[in-house]
């Protein structure tokens, strides 16, 4: 077989021990040790009739020219947050690689495959730049660029934990970022995207299910809530006195579980709380959360951010205190194309037999390439223990072989449509 899902899983093992440590993989977007393992990856194109660029927003561009300018895109990311695992990201690539050198070979050989000389279309593989946001806290930033939803103005003043500006950091590794808007030129004759990701969850281990088929990204609406209540001394304050704004907050943490559990698929986090002034001997004057609300659906997220908000005022006027919401962020959910859907499920479960569709509650570079109106889709592996951004991300290296193999199946079919 010309498709060697075994040599990517070896790939994988040869990028985990140049770019990792006891901690995990540490190629965060930026860094030095990121600019290593894009080099290593140009280093596997040797032989490969491409070509390949970087555009100005950074990613990495390597296409196979076919009969068609018409192109389908191939995507992942090498970048990881620090301490990350070995499989994020990196497996889209390496596995795009792979599906590259499967084409490259049957076009040169007579072996009774539907194609042979050029692809019927054009391939791209992408190296999506900055997927993490790990440094500046901007996810999906080389995709957002290349979509045309960059923002720019508000990026650019970014800095990291040292204080380096983000546009600093672009300029070191040869990107201006007032040339992001270039990048939408890489749009061109995109007829379609895939893009295979671990699942990061524990969905399909616990349906014994290796792959799944991804409907779409959930929206995402993300705020800052603040109760103002009362400092005063905690032995000499009575409980029926006090205006305690972190049990107001406390309430409201209870009662988000609540409010997702009325849904299938939704969630939401409370991830932080900060209290002031903040020590044993004070009642809590004013309490600082943030809240993370994701869903499929727009009219599903939009009712747990009004039922939040009316708990947060409710519990707010029971401990006598007052509560303000102020948005961080917020994106709208992103649907897959519904025939990339049906080509992906009918993939998965001619490999794997049985298929589960299913929402992506993380955020991924395929959400910007949906949102530029390229027919899109993405493929899961399953996670072990559902665990990921941790060096003990781990998936069954016969399921790694499986989803390669799959991931190729799409591949070819993608091609069909397009040609």
């Amino acid at each position: 077989m010309s498709l060697k899902p075994k040599r990517t899983v070896a790939e994988l093992k040869e990028l985990r021990a140049l770019t990792g440590d006891e901690n995990g993989a540490q190629r965060v977007a930026w860094s030095d040790t990121w600019l290593k393992a894009r080099e290593w990856f140009t280093s596997k194109l040797t032989g490969l009739p491409v070509e390949e660029h970087y555009d100005a927003a950074g990613n990495h561009w390597v296409t196979l020219p076919g009969e068609s300018e018409k192109a389908l895109l191939i995507g992942g990311h090498l970048d990881s947050v620090p301490n990350g695992g070995w499989l994020d990201g990196a497996l889209n690539v390496l596995a795009g690689l792979e599906i590259l050198r499967r084409v490259n070979y049957e076009r040169g050989h007579d072996r009774g495959h539907e194609f042979r000389g050029r692809p019927p279309v054009t391939i791209r593989l992408v190296d999506w730049a900055d997927e993490e946001g790990a440094r500046f806290g901007r996810s999906l930033l080389g995709s957002s660029a290349f979509a045309g939803t960059a923002t720019i103005a508000a990026d650019r003043v970014r800095t990291d934990r040292e204080g380096t500006r983000m546009e600093d950091a672009l300029r070191r590794c040869g990107v201006e970022i007032d040339r992001f808007h270039e990048a939408t030129a890489e749009q061109a004759n995109a007829g379609a995207y895939i893009e295979l990701h671990i699942e990061q969850g524990p969905v399909l281990e616990r349906m014994g299910l290796p792959l799944g088929v991804v409907l779409g990204t959930k929206g995402v609406e993300r705020h800052a809530i603040t109760f103002h209540g009362q400092e005063a001394h905690s032995g000499s304050t009575p409980m029926n006195a006090r205006r305690d704004a972190l049990a107001a907050c406390a309430k409201l943490a209870l009662e988000i579980r609540a409010i997702a559990g009325k849904h299938p698929d939704a969630v939401c986090t409370m991830g932080s709380v900060k209290t002031f002034p903040g020590i044993v001997t004070a009642v809590v004057g004013r309490c600082e959360a943030t809240l993370d609300q994701r869903d499929l659906d727009a009219g599903t997220l939009a009712m747990m951010l009004r039922e939040a908000r009316k708990a947060s005022e409710r519990f707010a006027a029971e401990e006598r205190c007052t509560v303000d919401w102020s948005r961080i962020w917020q994106i709208e959910p992103i649907a897959f194309d519904a025939r990339m859907i049906e080509l992906c499920d009918e993939a998965v479960r001619e490999t794997a037999g049985r298929s589960h569709r299913m929402p992506s509650g993380p955020l991924h570079d395929a959400a910007e390439v949906s949102r530029a109106g390229i027919p899109t889709v993405m493929m899961f592996v399953q996670s072990l223990g559902g665990i990921s951004h941790n060096k003990v991300e781990d998936t069954r290296e016969e399921h790694l072989e499986l989803a390669v193999r799959a991931f190729d199946g799409l591949a070819s079919k993608a091609i069909a449509h397009l040609s």
